[in-house]
């Protein structure tokens, strides 16, 4: 990298990307409105890089002046004080370097599912860890794409691209314009829906999932409510993770939709092979 540009003010127009990073309504807003989000640590954003996404600028605090040269040429890069970068972003930046990255156009939910046998659908999620979670399990087991309901986190906020140590920027994903029909795209594309539940009375999920090359989409639902009844009334069959008699004698009935999601990626996938 050939120079960089020191940057004395949080009040530094240059630095509006990263206002207040852990602002999470200020950041969805800005986010949405300029066609941007944060990348955090070299290796993420070496990632974003080689994924397609255009960096804007980066930051990076004065401290880690060492990871400059693993950055990318080319584009602004402002080196501040590290007092500076935690009054600009709200937060210590312990990992050193911060990117603004441009977004790009999602596809559509047919597009991504087009060559897919093995999705996951998501419904609601609100935690944005869970959805860097369940993308970094995704990509590592083998899920061909992700499907967002209209109302699910963004994969790009800053919290779930950390979490997914960039695993979102390594699996297709789209996001439904609908909710009330939107399984709909999925059922027309051959897809059997599976909706992870943990009542009972549904079949315990590696006995659900088809040996045969046949296509099949996950459901998730929401981290306290699960699915939506309409959902759970759409999908071809409800699917558990067994739980021990012991665990539920002591009132577990269900585990994190992140972990859930990593054991089902696993069977999943593994069925699809």
């Amino acid at each position: 990298m050939s120079g960089y540009l020191e940057v004395s003010s949080a009040d530094d127009p240059r630095l509006a990307d990263y206002t207040r990073l852990t602002d999470v309504r200020l950041r969805t807003h800005l986010e949405a409105e300029h066609g941007l989000f944060i990348a955090e640590g070299t290796k993420v954003i070496v990632r974003a890089i080689d994924a397609g996404y255009p960096p804007r600028s980066v930051l990076l605090a004065r401290s880690r002046l060492g990871d400059l040269d693993a950055l990318p040429a080319g584009v602004p890069v402002y080196v501040v004080p590290d007092e500076v970068a935690e009054r600009v972003t709200g937060y210590h930046v312990h990992r050193g370097a911060l990117a603004a990255m441009q977004r790009k156009p999602l596809p559509d939910p047919e597009a991504v599912i087009a060559g897919g046998r093995r999705i996951l659908v998501l419904e609601d999620l609100v935690d944005h860890a869970n959805v860097g979670a369940i993308f970094r399990c995704a990509a590592a087991l083998g899920i061909d794409a992700v499907i967002l309901s209209p109302r699910c986190a963004d994969p790009l906020y800053r919290r779930a691209v950390k979490v997914s140590m960039g695993a979102v920027f390594a699996i297709p994903y789209a996001r439904m314009t609908s909710w009330y029909d939107g399984l709909a795209a999925l059922r027309a594309g051959g897809f059997r829906l599976l909706a992870l539940t943990p009542d009972e009375k549904a079949i315990p999920i590696e006995a659900a999932i088809p040996a045969a090359p046949q296509r099949a989409a996950l459901l998730l639902g929401t981290e306290g409510d699960g699915l939506s009844s309409r959902w759970l009334h759409e999908a071809d069959q409800p699917v558990r993770i067994p739980m021990t008699p012991a665990a539920r004698a002591a009132g577990v009935d269900s585990l994190n939709v992140a972990a859930a999601a990593a054991i089902a990626c696993h069977l999943l996938a593994g069925q699809g092979r």
